[in-house]
């Protein structure tokens, strides 16, 4: 599958039109994880954003003996997404439950994307965005 057709998978580019795709693709960065790698790491920056191509993770709260296991992520799902809004470390870490294969966007080349596709990827993202805090609220208060 080519790195437009991952992209054009994933909830939060499925409406992208593929002239928009074509430029996000061209900012992504392929990276492999072995299965127990460590994605990302909780406290640590957020400098990217990550799509599962192949694989799975899971996204872990704490460390050591008091670990928590608070989701598990597979093929065309996102990570990190916060990171490209604010400079807060990283909520939690993200670990290679198998051998996993992710596309790499980072903050700063987002951003120029956003630019480029005159806010349409921005769009894309906060709506994606609104409806995870829709989500939690609605949850929240059943």
């Amino acid at each position: 599958m080519s790195t437009e057709d991952t992209l054009a998978s994933v909830e939060l580019f499925r409406d992208i039109e593929k002239n928009d795709l074509e430029t996000l693709a061209k900012i992504v960065v392929e990276r492999d994880f072995k299965q127990g790698d460590v994605i990302v790491k909780e406290g640590e920056p957020g400098l990217a954003m990550y799509i599962i191509s192949r694989g799975k993770a899971e996204v872990v709260k704490g460390a050591g003996g008091s670990e928590q296991v608070i989701a598990t992520l597979g093929a065309g799902d996102f990570f990190g997404e916060m990171a490209l809004f604010d400079d807060s470390p990283r909520f939690a870490s993200v670990r290679a439950v198998e051998d996993t294969d992710c596309l790499v966007m980072s903050k700063w080349d987002l951003k120029t994307a956003f630019v480029a596709t005159d806010g349409r990827v921005a769009m894309a993202l906060l709506a994606v965005l609104a409806r995870r805090v829709r989500s939690l609220s609605d949850a929240a208060t059943h």
